[in-house]
């Protein structure tokens, strides 16, 4: 009788052990939750988002918005276009090449990765690399406008606001069509790219040990090309932490990728 016991009790000891095993790993993992109108990614705190909301949640941005938040671990790249003197700068008449610039979001303020000059730029045009000003790249708080009208031209311009408070920045942003008070010449708050430049947000992952720039709003679909192993980590409470992702399901492929996210494609 003591013999069947301890045959009864040690499966039904390990089956416990194990439940409590997967329990403690699921909940410190991330977990995609399907629902018949959105799926939802749950955090291991048990916080629940929408697909759609995860990059408003993350920077406020908003797909229609015309500006977003920038935070650590994005880039900016910027692409300033040059042409001959004289010319309208659109189109391509006179137009001489362009010179690009990527600069990354830190805690600390905008830090200059790389640029890329052209060796025939005209002389009285400013080199992409400081259309920024020194002063403006120590701010901690950014934000960047894609298409904004300033009074008095016809045409729209990027925008980049800098402060060092949440608050600041909102002031600065109510203020920004009044562009001489807020983005004069020798403003250390905002920097107007100039109407042949274009600006795109981009972040870092990590593909199979190797670092990619995907532009912001990407999903795992646009990096996952018909592999059916992933595993995937994303950055939570300054620790990578596994999220669970089934890659046979395309719906769960669409879910939006972070900076700093983790990929082991198979």
């Amino acid at each position: 009788m003591i013999a069947l016991n301890r045959r009864v009790l040690i499966p039904i000891g390990f089956c416990l052990t194990l439940i409590v095993s997967c329990a403690y790993r699921n909940s410190h993992s991330f977990l995609i939750v399907p629902q018949a109108q959105n799926y939802l990614l749950r955090a291991p705190d048990g916080r629940e988002v929408p697909f759609p909301e995860i990059l408003r949640s993350y920077n406020s941005y908003q797909p229609g918005r015309s500006w977003m938040d920038l935070r650590p671990l994005m880039e900016i790249r910027i692409e300033n276009a040059y042409y001959k003197g004289g010319a309208s700068r659109r189109g391509l008449e006179g137009f001489l090449g362009t010179e690009t610039a990527k600069y990354e979001i830190t805690a600390h303020g905008l830090s200059l990765l790389s640029f890329q000059s052209m060796t025939d730029r005209p002389a009285d045009d400013m080199p992409v690399q400081r259309l920024i000003s020194e002063a403006q790249m120590k701010h901690r708080f950014y934000r960047l406008y894609f298409e904004i009208f300033f009074k008095g031209e016809d045409f729209h311009r990027s925008a980049l606001l800098g402060a060092d408070t949440v608050p600041a920045l909102d002031n600065l942003s109510g203020e920004l069509t009044n562009g001489e008070e807020v983005c004069s010449q020798h403003s250390d708050a905002c920097t107007v790219f100039p109407e042949p430049c274009s600006v795109s947000v981009e972040m870092k992952v990590v593909v199979n040990g190797k670092p990619q720039n995907v532009l912001w709003g990407s999903t795992l679909a646009d990096v996952v090309k018909g592999q059916h192993h992933i595993e995937m980590k994303r950055l939570y409470a300054g620790w990578l932490t596994a999220v669970q992702v089934n890659a046979d399901d395309p719906r769960e492929l669409k879910l939006p990728l972070l900076p700093g996210d983790h990929l082991l494609l198979k």
